[in-house]
């Protein structure tokens, strides 16, 4: 058998490990027998993801895009909430997919998220092997590497239930694999940097940005280093930075501009240094050994001997190892948030750092940073000759039998606390002895190797102790799954409470969510939902409605007709039509006995054209917001009189678009309850009308005495410009790629 043939088998073996090891680690979301079944845990997965996933595919499955979103938030730019992944396209498939199975379902979303586990799996096994092609241990160090990407702490804790973040990150192989190619053998080829800006946009695209943020710098860092080891220049460097970044944003541009436009409406710019500095306390840096002591998660466990062998490649100083060091490291200071220095320095200088809270989350690079060594720590090994190597083989043995000793140690100290308070130390204890344990694997498992590193079935040891640690800490975990089915852990059809007021046909109305319905529900099943638990909220809509779970003013304001609350009596009249019970307990749903409308006609004007005014003026008990309406500007005739024939009837109602049949005796405003944000028009008779900010975050539009036909409709020249992009780069990557598939044809049919 050639030595290419050799690899190949070897290339394949791995491959299909990897994938048992996959089906392995997801056989309860992935097994027939309905009583082994589990499910993702209800929490962001179910409440964020899931809702406006089945949205999307309520919207797309009838062939309609889902610009906007009236069931959340009062009503908000669905295209541009990034987490939402409007065209992210594993999304659009698997909505594709749900329409040929009959529907869309909690577990196709389980299945999408699974899907990118092993893709991120396959991925980063084909950069590691790529950088550690010329060892002789590349197939086993890229095995390790992808077996810690996949299953360490950081994809074994948070990111599962938050999928927009798990789909982002696992495109970082593909383009660091772009990225290498294009510097390979001290030249530039540009051709490789169409696989980056693929990848680079498919992150974006997925819709986590802080993690893709993270990707963008970590990229730009990897090309600078490649430059420089290549000895290519700067000219490639700055090239290539600007290919990559300017293509890959154009595939992503029919989302990111949109994104970034509803980002600077967004309650999110208010927040300043405090509310984005929060990151991981100093003492979680424990969980690099003692996983889940400190934190319901450990996103920085990469396992003992990951650890170990990535501290071998540092000691070693193994090509590629400081850069990946530096990296890890540097990642590791930004995840502590304001607790270091660091990110002070850097939230004034790093461009893009301030716009993003939750820096723990930049755990996400420490992992990978750290299943890289611990594969270029593998591929050392490999060719480690006992021999040659006698000196520094004792000093590895005798650095892990010094760690297993401080472990073992550190372990008896828990005991005898245990003994003294079993409740508080019963689960650490747990811990402890298990981390003895992993410490006596690495003790037993790295030297045996080291002993005949040529021999496969001591890597397959290695990498079965290894799989065995990850798996241990981060599969079933309770805090991430649920020992029921699926189709249990959310119902699609809506609960009693919801269709009662579901029932109700005079559209369109709101409800106040806060109990009952919950979360992003309200896109789950249609009903128009003040509240939601979207991170991006706009920021006006924000502040009249966040401040009291009991608010009349949001109430009037955002045409509540339903409050789905515990208490009894409402500080407004209302009547109680049903009761039932939700997460919380007892809930009551109220009628409103006499809600606002949802287009009101007014002709008692006041202008204040300051947000916070506006505000404190609408918390006057004396002002009667349905009789004056709070504009930044005057009206540009003054109104008149009203009449008992007045009215406003909302005639046809859609999410991008609804019509308003208007009779006023005189000049009126049409006070509208929708949230005043760019991209909406109006057509008064077909002539276009000016909006107006009505107090200080809604609609309303000028209408002169007489019978007039309103229609607002939401079609964004953000969405429109960067759809034109997305297509355009689209079809140009396509053509790319056809173009180099034929070429690549060719050269090989020529020799």
């Amino acid at each position: 058998m050639s030595r290419w043939s050799r690899w190949i088998t070897a290339d394949v073996a791995a491959i299909l490990v990897l994938m048992l090891l996959w089906a392995l680690f997801f056989w309860r979301l992935l097994t027939p027998v309905i009583a082994d079944q589990a499910s993702i845990e209800k929490g962001d997965f179910s409440g964020q993801f899931v809702a406006f996933a089945a949205y999307q595919y309520q919207r797309f499955s009838v062939g309609e895009v889902p610009l906007w979103n009236p069931y959340n938030n009062g009503g908000l730019p669905f295209i541009g909430d990034t987490q939402a992944a409007v065209f992210y396209p594993p999304r659009l498939l698997t909505i594709a997919l749900s329409k040929m199975a009959g529907g869309f379902s909690y577990h196709a979303l389980e299945l999408e998220m699974i899907a990118h586990v092993l893709l991120g799996s396959l991925l980063m096994y084909a950069f590691a092997r790529r950088l550690t092609r010329t060892s002789a241990g590349s197939v086993p160090a890229a095995f390790i590497a992808a077996l810690i990407f996949s299953y360490g702490g950081f994809m074994g804790s948070y990111p599962p239930l938050q999928v927009a973040l798990l789909e982002a990150a696992i495109w970082l192989p593909l383009a660091l694999l772009g990225l290498h190619e294009a510097t390979q053998e001290g030249r530039f080829r540009p051709a490789w940097l169409a696989l980056t800006a693929f990848a680079f946009g498919l992150s974006w695209l997925a819709g986590h940005p802080q993690t893709s943020f993270f990707q963008t710098y970590l990229l730009v860092a990897y090309l600078g280093y490649r430059a420089y080891e290549q000895r290519l220049g700067w000219r490639p460097f700055l090239m290539g930075t600007l290919a990559f970044g300017i293509l890959g944003g154009g595939l992503a541009a029919v989302q990111l501009l949109p994104g970034f436009e509803y980002l600077s409406h967004t309650a999110r710019t208010a927040m300043g240094f405090d509310a984005k500095g929060n990151g991981f306390p100093l003492q979680d840096a424990v969980q690099f050994v003692f996983p889940g002591v400190v934190s319901l998660w450990s996103p920085l466990y990469v396992g003992l001997i990951g650890l170990a062998l990535a501290g071998i490649a540092l000691w070693r100083q193994v090509p590629h190892s400081r850069f990946w060091g530096g990296v890890a490291l540097f990642a590791f200071g930004l995840s502590m948030g304001a607790h270091t220095p660091l990110f002070a320095a850097l939230y004034n200088a790093l461009p893009g750092l301030r716009f993003f809270r939750g820096q723990e989350r930049a755990a996400y690079l420490v992992s990978f940073g750290l299943a890289l060594l611990a594969g270029l720590g593998a591929a050392h090994l490999a060719s480690w000759d006992k021999l040659k190597d006698y000196q520094a083989t004792l000093k590895i043995r005798r650095v892990l039998r010094v760690f297993a000793i401080v472990c073992a140690a550190a372990f008896g100290l828990l005991l005898v606390a245990w003994m003294g308070n079993q409740e508080a130390y019963g689960t650490i204890l747990g811990t402890g002895a298990f981390v003895v344990l992993s410490a006596l694997g690495a003790v037993l498992a790295i030297p045996y190797l080291l002993d005949a590193p040529d021999k496969p079935l001591r890597w397959i040891l290695l990498g079965s102790m290894l799989a065995l640690e990850l798996f241990t800490v981060s599969m079933d975990r309770p805090s991430n799954y649920d020992s029921i089915p699926p189709d249990q852990q959310l119902s699609f059809q809506p609960p009693p409470l919801i269709q009662t007021a579901l029932a109700d046909t005079d559209q369109p109305f709101r409800v106040d969510g806060y109990r009952a319905l919950h979360d992003n529900y309200g896109s789950l099943y249609g009903l128009a939902d003040m509240r939601g638990i979207s991170p991006l909220f706009l920021e006006r809509t924000f502040a009249l409605i966040e401040p009291n779970l009991i608010n009349p003013l949001a109430w009037e304001l955002f045409a509540v007709r339903y409050v789905y609350t515990d208490w009894q009596e409402m500080p407004i009249p209302s009547e109680i039509i049903a009761s039932g019970d939700d997460r919380y307990g007892t809930v009551n749903l109220h009628r409103l006995t006499n809600p606002r409308p949802f287009a009101l006609l007014v002709y008692n004007t006041e202008v204040i054209a300051d947000a916070q005014a506006a505000r404190q003026r609408l918390a006057d008990a004396a002002f009667n917001a349905r009789q004056t309406v709070l504009l930044e500007q005057p009206p540009t005739t003054p109104p008149g009189s009203p009449s008992a024939d007045d009215h406003a009837e909302v005639t046809q109602f859609a999410p991008e678009t609804f019509t308003i049949a208007v009779n006023a005796a005189g000049n009126a405003i049409l006070s509208i309850a929708t949230p005043y944000y760019p991209g909406w028009t109006a057509e008064l008779d077909g002539k276009p009308a000016p909006i107006l900010r009505a107090y200080s975050a809604l609609s309303a539009v000028e209408v002169p005495a007489g019978q007039h036909t309103l229609i607002f409709r939401y079609d964004p020249l953000s969405y429109r410009a960067g759809a034109l992009i997305s297509l355009a780069c689209w079809i140009g990557l396509g053509a790319f790629g056809i173009v180099q598939f034929i070429r690549s044809r060719n050269r090989h049919a020529r020799r």
